[in-house]
Formats: structure tokens, C-alpha cells, sequence
């Protein structure tokens, strides 16, 4: 989730905190338990919602169950728990609330701190919740069930192409004393931190050249 590096590098500004370094390393401290606790829970929902479909169509030998849509119409005659498919759409209601106000959160950080546009909160929200609603809307109208669902596939292979735009000038600005002082990255962190940067870029272009390597053959 490439945006959220953006949410969270600004969020921690939003704190009040001394103009010291002990006040900043209250702010960082801060900040480091409010990212944890959102994006620990974003992943308990996500991960319930994989284990708990994964386990219930593999046990019944549903093995070519797909999309979500499948899913959701099979839960509750496998698991014979009524309300089971109300439960997981809510779980995926859930899911896709945590992203849409985060990527608008993000799309308003980056207007206002990348692109320096600043207008009213109101049509800034419009804005941005539009770029992200039409494009599934109109696929939707127009696809059917079967294109919103490779819509959701490509977003998450884009969201993934993007995340290397993010890290790597994350890992060089954290790891520039010039600009972080004392609060610079160890030499360890810079190098775990390049290390993890370089696989996750390894692993898009992976998908990448397996890609167009399947078209063409």
C-alpha cells in the first residue's frame, strides 16, 4: 500500500509535540504505535478473510472458487451458519472502507504537500473519492460482476508496481543525515531497508516479465 507511507509520514506531523529531540522521539514513538495498531488491524481482516474462505472451499473441495462473488454465495450453505456471507461482505465492507478513507487521506497529502494545490476540504474530498469511485462505477455498469473483479486484480498489480516509487525515495531520505540529524537511519536499518526495497523491485519486475512473457507465448 504505497499511499499509506505517504498517510503515515504525514500524520505524525499533525501531532503537537516539542521542537526538541526528545520531543520529536515522542512524535516518531507515537506515530510508530498509531501505524502499527492501523495497519496491524487492516491486516486481520484481510488475513481473516483469506484463511477463513481458503479453509472452508478447500475442506469442501470448492477448489475453483475465484472471485469474490463466488465466495460470497457459498459461505453460508458450506459452512451451515446462517448470516455467514452477511458476515464476510461486512469483513470485505470493512476492508474496502479502511482503503478508500486512506487513499483519500493519501490523495490529500499529496495535493497539498507534492503538488501544492490547496482548496476547499469539501471539494478536495470530491476530488479525490471521484478519481477513485468512477473508474470502478463505470466498470462495473458497463463489465458486469467479472470486471469489477480483474478491476480489483489490476489495482492491486498497480498499488504493488507503485509501492518501489515510494520505498526507495523513502529509504534514501530517512537515510540522509543532512535532513534527519540525530534521527538518521543505522547503518543496519539503511541496509536492511535497501534490502527489502530491492526485493519488493525484484519481485514486480518478476511479474512484469512473467506477464508479457505469457501474452507473447
Amino acid at each position: 500500500m504505497p499511499h499509506n507511507l505517504y498517510l503515515h509520514s504525514s500524520v505524525v506531523q499533525t501531532r503537537r509535540y516539542e521542537e526538541t529531540p526528545a520531543g520529536k522521539r515522542v512524535a516518531v514513538r507515537y506515530a510508530f504505535i498509531d501505524s502499527t495498531i492501523a495497519l496491524s488491524c487492516a491486516l486481520f481482516i484481510n488475513a481473516a478473510i483469506l484463511v477463513v474462505a481458503a479453509a472452508t472451499f478447500h475442506t469442501s473441495g470448492h477448489n475453483d472458487v475465484a472471485e469474490i462473488q463466488e465466495a460470497y454465495r457459498l459461505f453460508t450453505p458450506l459452512l451451515g451458519v446462517a448470516g455467514a456471507s452477511a458476515v464476510f461482505a461486512l469483513a470485505l465492507l470493512a476492508s474496502g472502507q479502511n482503503s478508500t478513507l486512506t487513499g483519500t487521506l493519501a490523495g490529500q497529502i499529496v495535493m497539498e504537500g507534492f503538488l501544492n494545490i490547496r482548496i476547499r476540504p469539501w471539494l478536495r474530498r470530491l476530488i479525490t473519492r471521484l478519481i477513485a469511485i468512477v473508474p470502478a462505477a463505470l466498470t462495473a455498469i458497463f463489465f458486469g460482476e467479472s470486471g469489477t473483479a480483474r478491476l480489483l486484480i489490476l489495482s492491486q498489480v498497480i498499488l504493488s508496481l507503485q509501492l518501489s516509487f515510494a520505498v526507495f525515495p523513502l529509504v534514501r531520505f530517512t537515510s540522509d543525515r543532512a535532513k534527519m540529524g540525530e534521527f538518521v537511519n543505522a547503518a543496519w536499518l539503511k541496509a536492511l531497508a535497501y534490502v527489502v526495497a530491492l526485493a519488493i523491485a525484484g519481485f514486480n519486475a518478476w511479474l512484469l516479465v512473467q506477464t508479457f512473457r505469457g501474452k507473447v507465448g
